[in-house]
């Protein structure tokens, strides 16, 4: 393995659908390019089709949208709008909401 590593869908996508009982609306999939899992990391870049589910977080993420539009929000019914560009954190124990708006694709890197 080398210790250089591009971050492009160069491995084979795995390609799933959030759990029925915590899908809000619509019917989204999920595409997921695993670049790295090791020692609680986990890095690739991510593509969810439009629809909203149910969120629970118990790991720290960082995400850097590449494209799309989706909305997320929290427990307390904030929400926040993330585009093209936008990069933020989730920590552990948000809980709330994911909708994707526009099919949004995203760059990630997950801490356990």
């Amino acid at each position: 393995m080398s210790s250089f590593q591009t971050v492009a869908p160069s491995v084979e996508p795995e390609t799933e659908r959030p759990d029925p009982a915590k899908v809000i609306s619509g019917d989204p999939v999920f595409t997921t390019w695993n670049l790295e899992e090791r020692d609680g990391l986990y890095c690739g870049i991510w593509e969810a089709t439009p629809g909203k589910w149910r969120i629970s977080y118990d790991e720290w993420e960082y995400c850097r949208i590449l494209s799309g539009h989706s909305i997320i929000t929290d427990e307390t019914g904030a929400s926040f709008e993330v585009k093209a560009g936008d990069s933020f954190m989730l920590r552990p124990g948000l809980s709330g909401t994911w909708e994707v708006v526009e099919t949004t694709r995203k760059d990630y890197v997950i801490r356990l």
